[in-house]
């Protein structure tokens, strides 16, 4: 499925498209280039989640947890810009949190590519000109 969107205002309609992509597969994962809007989206799923945390990128920790009340269950935000090796993601334990059945919402997922999980969402964020191009498989 491909959205597009020319202002912030269309993302939460975006975003619950993401979310009803996902209930099976609560892994999700974010392509684009630096600056392309992956973590604004992931602000607004989690807002969308109910999330009342305060959202931002994990970019030195790798992930932040949230909690959503809505789920009642944490929801994580990983961000693997800074990963070198993918052994730095094993020895933080990502597998235990992408079978956890939470939702992971993933940054850079192809930093990782042998740790990904066998089920996920993918979402490719694109820059065009004045609007953004959001590819869901």
């Amino acid at each position: 499925m491909m959205l597009k969107a020319s202002s912030l205002a269309e993302l939460d309609e975006i975003a619950k498209r993401i979310i009803d992509c996902s209930k099976e597969k609560k892994v999700i994962l974010f392509y684009g280039e630096m600056g392309a809007g992956k973590t604004t989206l992931i602000k607004i799923i989690c807002k969308l989640l109910k999330v009342e945390d305060l959202t931002s990128s994990p970019t030195f920790s790798l992930v932040n947890e949230y909690y959503s009340p809505l789920l009642e269950e944490s929801v994580y935000h990983f961000d693997f810009y800074r990963v070198d090796e993918e052994e730095e993601a094993m020895d933080m334990g990502v597998e235990d949190y992408f079978y956890s059945d939470s939702y992971c919402l993933v940054e850079w997922p192809e930093k990782i590519p042998n740790l990904l999980p066998e089920s996920y969402v993918t979402v490719r964020v694109e820059q065009k000109a004045e609007e953004r191009i959001y590819t869901i498989q």
